[in-house]
């Protein structure tokens, strides 16, 4: 769940697009899939922002989760996904009730303590982990020092359940060296961390049970969201259906690392909830001056802007096909641009319109029986597999191996021509572009739906595109 300190950036809409493409995925074999997404809205780097602004933090969070809602039609994100603020009052209290049961079962205490602090990553940061006294991933943020009595959580009791959580499932992490990462900083050992704040030096948050004094720890607060979005914990109908039951996945950056698959696993063994099923990360984007892409930073590409420019595909193809799914990856205007004239116009959306007018031209239809196949339950299990893993880019490679196979078809059998001369053979070959775009229009579903929409239609209808699916941009 992204901060809303700041409008959205790309960074957010690959995160969100990429989840999409795997829910999409599920439902398409025929799975029960409870997608979800929203906003983090409490902690210090949304107060100072609101205070810079000279607005109440509600205010300024209200004023910017639209753009952030405004990503699901923005980007065809699925229409059932259920967007959850950290605001929202159902949210507030499942905290509070985590905060209970977890003091209650012995793992929340109070102490004063020294640290250093980056507001940004909003975590604590010992000097190793420092470069020239700032932190990597937010260079331009100054070290906060932070001396106040907090309560704290009991992390180091749960070195051996986690380490042994990790040896029972070999595939928690992915991929495998984001994993080494985790066990190894949880094989080093594990130190209780601050959990709340004093309310008055920083009000913004939810409210400690029993102690109106302080607030609670922004990642304490956010992390629960997980479980609140399911109705937790009034609804255990369907928390024990899509969490105890069910393979509760969560998608994030290479700088949540330690909070989702370390300090949330704690957090639910803490309660006596089951943990998460897997957790997958993603690369950063890099942006202009070749450092990470961030809000602070403000290098960063306006998705609204990319989709006013070469609309939602093009973004979901670049952040699917065109970056690393788990290294960093270079993310620019031009490159969206070069991607979408290459892959999109030049290679999709030529290949359609070539193929349908040389059907309608010629009035050969898909053969019915083909035709069925759009019907019939997501049948490519090697593109499957390749989504399992969340290898989403080989995945797409599969659709552009049939896409090359349709391209190498028309140039050397070039049924254009021998329809004048051979009707016969040249219908054949019609008949197998045909098949061939039905299967691409099929596995692009999860990955571009709307033109997976258009092409099946433009197949039924036996019709070629009024307008390119995607006219070229100069």
């Amino acid at each position: 769940m992204p901060y809303v300190n700041a409008d959205p950036h790309v960074g957010f809409a690959m995160e969100i697009i990429r989840a999409d493409v795997i829910a999409r995925a599920k439902k398409l074999q025929g799975f029960e899939v409870f997608f979800n997404t929203g906003t983090d809205e409490h902690g210090q780097k949304i107060y100072q922002k609101a205070l810079e602004t000279n607005k109440n933090p509600q205010v300024f969070v209200d004023e910017l989760v639209g753009r952030f809602r405004g990503l699901i039609n923005l980007l065809q994100i699925s229409l059932d996904v259920h967007f959850i603020r950290t605001t929202d009052e159902h949210h507030i209290k499942a905290a509070q009730e985590f905060w209970k049961i977890c003091d209650q079962n012995g793992f929340i205490y109070k102490k004063s303590y020294k640290i250093k602090y980056c507001v940004g990553c909003e975590l604590e940061k010992t000097d190793s982990e420092l470069v020239d006294g700032k932190c990597p991933i937010h260079p331009n943020l100054e070290i906060e020092l932070i001396d106040e009595e907090n309560y704290f959580f009991k992390f180091s009791a749960f070195q051996k359940q986690l380490l042994d959580l990790y040896s029972k499932q070999p595939n928690f992490v992915v991929p495998n060296f984001r994993f080494n990462e985790i066990k190894s900083f949880v094989e080093r050992g594990l130190e209780d961390f601050s959990i709340s704040r004093l309310k008055s030096k920083m009000s913004w948050g939810i409210s400690v049970p029993g102690d109106q004094e302080q607030v609670m720890y922004v990642w304490f607060d956010a992390l629960v969201n997980y479980i609140s979005t399911l109705g937790w914990p009034e609804d255990k109908n369907n928390f024990e259906k899509f969490w105890t039951n069910g393979t509760p996945t969560q998608y994030c950056g290479k700088d949540n690392i330690r909070m989702q698959s370390a300090m949330w696993q704690a957090m639910l063994l803490s309660v006596g909830l089951p943990h998460s099923h897997q957790i997958v990360i993603d690369g950063f984007l890099i942006g202009e001056g070749g450092v990470k892409m961030s809000k602070s930073t403000g290098n960063t590409v306006d998705p609204y802007e990319v989709v006013k420019k070469y609309g939602a595909e093009a973004l979901r193809y670049f952040v699917c096909a065109e970056t690393s799914m788990f290294e960093d990856s270079p993310v620019s205007m031009d490159l969206i641009k070069q991607t979408y004239n290459a892959k999109l116009a030049n290679g999709i959306g030529n290949l359609v319109s070539r193929i349908m007018k040389m059907a309608e031209v010629n009035n050969i239809k898909a053969r019915e029986i083909d035709l069925q196949d759009f019907e019939k339950p997501f049948p490519y299990l090697e593109l499957l597999q390749y989504l399992d893993k969340y290898e989403i880019n080989k995945a797409l490679d599969i659709i552009w191996k049939n896409i090359s196979i349709a391209d190498n078809l028309i140039q050397t059998e070039q049924p254009f021509k021998t329809i004048k001369t051979n009707r016969t053979k040249a219908e054949i070959d019609i008949k197998t572009l045909l098949l061939y775009l039905i299967r691409i229009s099929i596995m692009l579903r999860p990955f571009l739906p709307n033109t997976a929409e258009k092409i099946e239609k433009l197949i039924k209808e036996n019709k070629s595109p009024e307008t390119p699916l995607f006219a070229r941009k100069d």
